[in-house]
């Protein structure tokens, strides 16, 4: 049946470990089952790697234990439009539950949402936003086994250069911009500003700061989803791999974050004075970092992306304005006084990412941390200053490894996000890649 004449439907989405969506189309005149709680998929569904395995030889998740279902609950907040889809359809995202009603520990919603009781416990609420960076290309990559910048960006075969803020690169794009920003609208979502970043069909967009950090990881799916089913209509593909192209800038998904009290006072204030409360959660997040790279950088592919002398981080460091940073501070004084966190790539899990960060920041609520000298525009970092991973296998011991990350986000989720990404790093490891063949088959 064809798309224009199909019936609508409701689709009932979970979010899975790798920030991919899985669960149900169901006509949308049985939708009363949505809302009733009696949707249910296997608990599995939420351990299943990039690959689509439910790993049950390492989790003892699956059918060791009769693939159970759980029940899929769905968040009315997050109740949209699918503008692609026929008239009338939408779409829900939902957190799994068990059958006696308690969140799984595996959802990220649900981890994120249990991140942010523990502010509401302290009577704290944050405010954060997201910038999503992803490329589009050629919808041939199937075929080619390789992305290639569209046609319009492209002189005899090859990229017409860098695009960086070039309104150029939005008009040769601006049909399938306008359709974005079009579904951005009938979703609902508060999206900002869009531009043209450094590579060959590269964007951002920037979504507004929600005082719901659970919303604004919601946002940001629903955005991924926007621009890759946008693409599709317009015969292209997105994609938020980290670094799709070996030569050109990587894309990052970065988090602006501050932190009101129940009166609504933003408690980074520093009102023209040392701004000692932003410089704690600068330290909590630099403290937490290595150990939460690995959610900052999921894949192999993630790894590529950290660089010098690129706008990707490298070095565990803090700084005023200083977009080469880690964690940059905009601004410290007044209602806008907030933090940027720079490191991880758009491949991030939006909610896992939100949770690491979060827990980090509260390290620096709770205490007043030290981050040490900031870096200078300029200058070398600090003497003494750490430096992030650029090694997969490397990341994932020190996640599992972590009492920080085994607080945060559970012993049961580090034992399963760590294991599954082991597998994931060491299957990474034992590839002979064309490089491989390349340099040292002539040579060895």
């Amino acid at each position: 049946m064809a798309a224009e004449t199909a019936p609508p439907r409701i689709e009932i989405l979970l979010v899975g470990m790798n920030g991919d969506l899985r669960g149900k189309q169901i006509p949308l005149e049985q939708e009363k089952k949505v809302w009733d709680g009696t949707v249910r998929l296997p608990s599995s569904t939420q351990s299943l790697d990039i690959w689509g395995d439910d790993n049950d030889d390492i989790t003892g998740l699956s059918l060791t234990i009769g693939d159970p279902d759980s029940v899929c609950i769905p968040d009315e907040r997050s109740l949209a439009p699918m503008p692609w889809a026929p008239e009338g359809s939408k779409q829900v995202l939902a957190t799994m539950h068990e059958m006696d009603g308690s969140p799984s520990f595996m959802d990220p919603r649900g981890i994120l949402a249990a991140m942010l009781k523990r502010y509401e416990d302290r009577g704290l609420t944050p405010v954060v936003a997201t910038e999503l960076e992803f490329y589009v290309v050629r919808d041939d990559w199937r075929d080619t086994g390789r992305p290639r910048p569209p046609e319009k960006l492209m002189y005899r075969d090859e990229p017409n250069g860098f695009q960086l803020y070039d309104m150029s690169a939005v008009d040769a794009l601006d049909d399938y911009l306008q359709t974005v920003r079009a579904w951005t609208r009938a979703q609902g979502l508060p999206a900002d500003a869009t531009t043209a970043e450094f590579g060959p069909g590269q964007f951002e967009i920037n979504l507004l700061h929600r005082a719901d950090a659970l919303a604004a990881a919601d946002d940001c799916i629903y955005l991924k989803r926007i621009a890759e089913q946008a693409a599709k209509r317009h015969g292209l593909k997105s994609t938020c791999m980290a670094k799709p192209y070996a030569d050109h800038a990587g894309s990052g998904l970065h988090v602006h974050a501050s932190v009101i009290d129940r009166d609504g006072n933003n408690v980074l204030d520093a009102k023209g004075g040392d701004p000692v409360r932003l410089k704690s959660v600068c330290a909590g997040m630099l403290n937490t970092m290595r150990d939460a790279q690995l959610v900052f950088a999921p894949f192999a592919n993630s790894y590529r992306r950290f660089q010098p002398g690129s706008f990707a981080p490298v070095d565990v460091d803090w700084g005023f304005g200083h977009r080469g940073t880690a964690v940059r501070i905009p601004d410290r004084d007044g209602p806008a006084a907030r933090i940027e966190h720079r490191v991880a790539g758009a491949d991030a899990n939006p909610y896992l990412l939100l949770t690491a960060i979060l827990g980090g920041m509260l390290l620096g609520l709770d205490e007043t941390l030290d981050p040490g000298p900031a870096t200078e525009p300029g200058k070398q970092p600090p003497e003494g200053t750490r430096r992030l991973t650029h090694d997969f296998l490397t990341a994932v011991e020190g996640f599992s490894s972590s009492p920080f990350i085994r607080d945060v986000f559970g012993k049961r989720y580090q034992k399963l996000y760590g294991d599954t990404k082991r597998k994931e790093a060491i299957t990474y490891l034992r590839t002979v890649s064309d490089f491989d063949y390349q340099t040292y088959l002539p040579r060895i």
